[in-house]
């Protein structure tokens, strides 16, 4: 095999309101808790069962970190694409200790606030790294005139 991938992808609901240090060169951290859940029913039973995940979400990139600071609070639904790193320190007794986090560094990283103003909250961002962008709710189901106008010029002729 000539690469590898370290690639995480998570829909979540953050666990508690983000924490947002700063260093003492400028810069800012945010960290966040993500939980996931999936959901069955038990064949013996008949009952709904239910696992949450917890995931730890380190956040470098200082465009998202104001954007999570605006928009982000104990609650709220996120897509988050990033990278998987393993941190090593040791504590006060001199044991080594571990942590695996999901990271997002500049340019290598995604962000998607999946709320909607109707769910109590005002994330209605979407950023990618490349654009930081307010996303307008449109509390209308009809599509806009320029999608319209695109789905009438689509020829229909496709061979497959």
């Amino acid at each position: 095999m000539s690469g590898s991938v370290n690639k995480v992808i998570l829909v979540g609901n953050v666990g508690q309101d983000p924490e947002i240090r700063s260093f003492q060169s400028g810069g800012k951290v945010c960290n966040l808790s993500i939980a996931t859940s999936e959901r069955w029913k038990d064949r013996e039973t008949n009952e709904q069962k239910e696992r949450t995940q917890w995931h730890r979400v380190v956040v470098f990139n200082e465009n998202l970190i104001n954007l999570i600071e605006q928009y982000v609070k104990k609650g709220s639904k996120l897509f988050i694409e990033g990278q998987l790193e393993t941190r090593k320190w040791t504590d006060s007794n001199g044991q080594d200790k571990y942590a695996t986090e999901v990271v997002l560094r500049n340019f290598r990283g995604e962000l998607t606030f999946l709320d909607n103003r109707s769910s109590g909250g005002d994330n209605n961002i979407d950023n990618n790294n490349s654009e930081n962008n307010l996303v307008n709710d449109n509390s209308s189901s009809e599509p806009p005139e320029s999608l319209e106008k695109i789905d009438n010029d689509i020829d229909d002729d496709i061979p497959f």
